[in-house]
């Protein structure tokens, strides 16, 4: 039968503490993962901040409960504990069946890459829920209110930030029109974009030449990176179709 002193178990200074401690492990992995992912988000990466700080917040709430066993449960962990209990097995089965359904969301089609932050959302939500069942209520409250902050605001501070981002092109002559490469270099050049040589991709067919190579912007040109390129890209001679798109490998 559940009884009052069992509820207000969680809720007692030891708890609080732990709690507390939690907390600031969380912060400050947010933070550590924020500026880890600046780095790959200011390269036009897939994985960019919020990634990194969901995975790092979550590995961390997962690996610091293992530091305060006798915070458990509300401190009632080691007793009348059955011999064989050991919590931290079943973290481990949860952990690795989340990875299963994390590596479900993520989608590559061609040069791009989607649901990074999704599926580290979901490894976040399992961390969540394993803090919570082990009787860490504020801490999970907190690490909820963190990761949707992050998912809500990330974005924009990310887009705000300088960076590099990247876009994918894809251009097809017309027939007879062969592409050189210093040539598309210049022109990417006098747009504000820097070539990557170790991205072509050539193919001919039916006598037109294929294109598909990824420029870095100079300048982080937020919702203008594609339109600015494209927006120019018909002044290139002998040019049939193209196609631009975000680039985030």
């Amino acid at each position: 039968m559940l009884e009052t002193d069992q509820l207000l178990r969680y809720w007692t200074l030891p708890q609080w503490q732990a709690n507390l401690l939690v907390l600031l492990h969380l912060a400050g992995a947010g933070l550590l993962g924020l500026v880890l992912g600046y780095e790959r988000a200011f390269h036009g990466r897939a994985a960019g901040m919020r990634t990194y700080a969901l995975v790092c917040m979550a590995s961390t709430a997962v690996i610091v409960l293992l530091g305060l066993p006798q915070q458990w449960f509300g401190g009632s962990a080691g007793l009348a504990a059955p011999t064989l209990m050991d919590p931290t097995r079943v973290i481990q089965g949860v952990v690795t069946g989340i990875g299963f359904l994390c590596a479900g969301v993520i989608m590559r089609e061609g040069m791009n890459i989607s649901g990074l932050t999704t599926a580290a959302s979901l490894w976040a939500a399992s961390a969540i829920g394993i803090v919570l069942g082990m009787g860490f209520y504020f801490a999970a409250i907190a690490l909820t209110l963190l990761c949707a902050s992050l998912m809500m605001w990330g974005a924009k501070l990310e887009a705000a930030l300088p960076s590099h981002p990247a876009i994918a092109v894809h251009l097809r002559g017309e027939p007879g029109r062969a592409f050189e490469q210093a040539e598309l270099v210049a022109f990417a050049a006098t747009l504000g974009y820097d070539f990557a040589p170790g991205s072509v991709s050539i193919e001919c067919a039916d006598g037109q030449q294929e294109w598909r190579f990824v420029c870095t912007a100079r300048h982080n040109y937020g919702r203008a990176t594609l339109s600015r390129f494209a927006s120019r890209l018909p002044e290139l001679p002998g040019l049939a179709s193209y196609r631009v798109a975000h680039a985030r490998n």
